[in-house]
């Protein structure tokens, strides 16, 4: 499957369910309040957050008014409730594979949460999301875990079916991701193993590598 094919199947799919995207979302997602954890912690007032693959902003929606947002996905449907809850945001249609402009200056904090599950250059997209933090600036991204025995994640693709086209996911190792993620000047804080999202028509829980990392 082409790139553009991918992010086109990935952008009607995300379309077709945002309307319903809020309601699904405590039962398509185990996050184990990881993000709200990360967030009291890096965000501070006044500082610049990215949230890529923000669909309708959930993550960033409440934070504090002196904080600037900026919000990427793929989906126009998607950016339209992120714009609603959050006006005073910015919110954009982009790829993370492709570099992010630079008139858009830095960021003291990123997420990129449940989106690189389409990801198929991770040392790539890493680079991008570490060239737009500020040094020291920190991030926490996942990663669908590649790990043999763990059923559903042996393999390094997989196609999933949707209601319209299919996707296909893309699975790192621990190693794979932890080479990306120096190789683009970001050093481990902090690293989980622990749910992601629940694939509905398996009934099967999705593993992420959670990764709360630091640009040097």
């Amino acid at each position: 499957m082409s790139r553009d094919a991918q992010e086109e199947g990935v952008r009607q799919v995300y379309g077709e369910i945002a309307p319903a995207y809020e309601a699904l979302f405590p039962v398509l997602h185990r996050y184990e309040d990881r993000v709200e954890r990360f967030l009291a912690d890096a965000v501070k007032p006044g500082c610049r957050v990215l949230d890529v693959g923000c669909g309708p902003g959930l993550h960033t929606r409440g934070l504090d008014a002196s904080v600037d947002v900026v919000g990427t996905d793929l989906s126009p449907e998607m950016l339209d409730l992120a714009r609603r809850a959050r006006p005073e945001g910015a919110w954009h249609l982009h790829s993370y594979h492709q570099p992010f402009p630079a008139e858009w200056g830095r960021f003291h904090v990123a997420l990129a949460i449940g989106c690189l599950d389409f990801c198929e250059d991770l040392p790539r997209v890493l680079g991008h999301l570490a060239a737009a933090l500020e040094p020291g600036g920190r991030m926490l991204f996942t990663v669908l875990e590649r790990r043999p025995g763990l059923a559903g994640h042996e393999a390094s693709t997989r196609e999933v079916q949707t209601a319209g086209p299919s996707v296909a996911l893309h699975l790192y190792s621990f190693e794979e991701t932890a080479r990306a993620m120096t190789g683009a000047g970001l050093l481990p804080r902090v690293y989980a193993h622990a749910p992601g999202w629940v694939h509905l028509t398996e009934q099967r829980t999705m593993w992420f590598g959670w990764w709360d990392v630091e640009r040097r």
